[in-house]
């Protein structure tokens, strides 16, 4: 019985360590389950985000990234049009609530609200004090509940947003 119960001590601190290794960087992207790649199309423009089995996100200009104990990105850099863009993120209930990031000493700011299914209902961007709400709308899910089609409206314009999302098995 005593080895049965150390067997099963050991088997929880391996899973307990196996969690803290888990990062929520699909969730950052709006996806759940095990991702391996997203394609997202905006304005004719594609760009790929690869994910490790554990849910870490490899993507071009990313550096930098400081994570949580539970796995949840913190800050980064980003390389935008060949500048390095400090970013910060805020996350309430395991979803992105906002982030942050400072372009060439302008601060810019993007809250998130959600909808039912548990994809972005609407952003609000906040550059220096001027915002702007940018709804998301008439969304078509793949069979893993995660979007791969939606509707984005700003400032008057209406254009479509697709994505491909590739999983591991």
């Amino acid at each position: 019985m005593k080895k049965v119960m150390m067997m099963i001590a050991m088997m929880a601190v391996a899973m307990g360590l196996q969690a803290q290794t888990k990062y929520h960087d699909v969730e950052l992207n709006e996806a759940k389950g095990p991702v391996k790649k997203i394609v997202v199309n905006v304005m004719g423009m594609d760009q790929t985000i690869n994910f490790s089995e554990d849910g870490k996100m490899q993507r071009d200009g990313l550096s930098e990234a400081v994570y949580d104990e539970n796995g949840y990105l913190q800050s980064c850099k980003m390389t935008i049009r060949d500048q390095d863009v400090p970013v910060t993120y805020k996350w309430e209930d395991g979803k992105l609530s906002s982030q942050t990031m400072d372009i060439m000493g302008q601060q810019m700011s993007f809250k998130r609200t959600y909808n039912d299914n548990g994809a972005p209902e609407a952003e609000v961007i906040d550059m220096g004090g001027n915002e702007m709400s940018t709804p998301y709308t008439d969304y078509k899910y793949d069979d893993h509940g995660n979007w791969i089609s939606r509707s984005v409206s700003m400032m008057g314009q209406t254009m479509t947003q697709t994505r491909t999302i590739e999983y591991y098995e």
